[in-house]
């Protein structure tokens, strides 16, 4: 089991490293000067030529490169030249709302995806069956965008349609978010219960005379809820990085409402750390859907260890 986990580790150093380097490298050829971003158009030459040599702005691109690693990996993303803060006290600030928020999702998509996935399966083609997929398919389908103005528009003046101020403004971004997700388990859940359904074990079990309510809940659904355990950590992290669309639409202030800020003030630092930052939690979160995937399957464990 270590040797597993340290083996997905170790894989997972290189990925961030270069996922750094292209968002570097990216921002880096973007138009535009960023000290005239930070002091205005009316700054003095002899104040960017002083600020240039303290932000290395003058050095060559690996050295500035190496210099921006070095301090990301102390967990300094700079300072934003847009709200002259600490880019890291930002994401701090702004990550709490954004994990609450993907958290109330996820655990909504959860509760919703999973029992309509099993009804599906148990009653596969029956018009229970294509109700339940054809709200899957929409979840699914559906922009987060579209499904979030109309949610907006139907219970607005009931419920809370922006800002993060009470528990309540909680529900309408929560169900934005979870629907899509909820679909995606739903659909995962059926068909992993249909395959499980026709191994071996399961035609023993009814053969034996077991309850179909304890052949589903005994025997075939412990191992068709593998890839779904898989897929729930991995969408925890996806709803963190997905957020984007739905925190700009209710004005909720997390990451993505801080990226997308970012983007329209052009304030590189602040870009730079919010998708590194994204992507070291989108990393995690396939770590450890990896490491939940080998604790419920221990042949998964076996075979990593070779």
């Amino acid at each position: 089991m270590l040797k597993y986990i340290t083996k997905r580790i170790l894989i997972t150093i290189p990925v961030l490293i270069g996922v750094v380097f292209l968002i570097f490298v990216m921002l880096s050829v973007i138009p535009g000067d960023p000290l005239t971003v930070m002091m205005g158009e009316k700054v003095k030459v002899d104040v960017i030529e002083r600020l240039s040599g303290t932000m290395h702005l003058n050095d060559p691109w690996y050295v500035r490169f190496a210099w921006y690693l070095w301090d990301a990996l102390h967990g300094d993303f700079g300072t934003s030249y847009k709200l002259s803060r600490s880019v890291s006290s930002l994401i701090a600030n702004a990550f709490p709302k954004t994990l609450l928020l993907a958290v109330s999702a996820a655990v909504l998509s959860w509760l919703i995806g999973i029992p309509v996935g099993i009804f599906s399966a148990v009653k596969k083609n029956s018009l229970v069956d294509h109700l339940f997929m054809g709200f899957a398919l929409c979840g699914v389908s559906i922009p987060a965008f579209s499904v979030g103005m109309l949610l907006q528009n139907l219970f607005n003046g009931t419920l809370p349609v922006s800002g993060f101020a009470s528990p309540r403004h909680l529900i309408l971004p929560a169900a934005v978010l979870g629907w899509n997700a909820a679909g995606t388990i739903a659909r995962l859940t059926r068909s992993s219960l249909l395959e499980v359904l026709e191994d071996d074990y399961i035609r023993t079990a009814r053969a034996k005379g077991v309850a179909p309510v304890w052949v589903i809940a005994g025997h075939a659904l412990k191992n068709s809820l593998l890839p779904v355990i898989t897929m729930m950590a991995i969408q925890i992290s996806s709803l963190l990085s997905g957020a984007v669309i739905t925190e700009t639409l209710f004005s909720i202030p997390g990451i993505g409402r801080l990226t997308v800020d970012a983007i329209n003030n052009r304030d590189m630092p602040l870009l730079q750390g919010t998708v590194i930052f994204t992507t070291v939690v989108i990393i995690a979160g396939n770590l450890v859907a990896d490491i939940l995937y080998c604790v419920v399957d221990p042949r998964i464990r076996v075979e990593g260890g070779k």
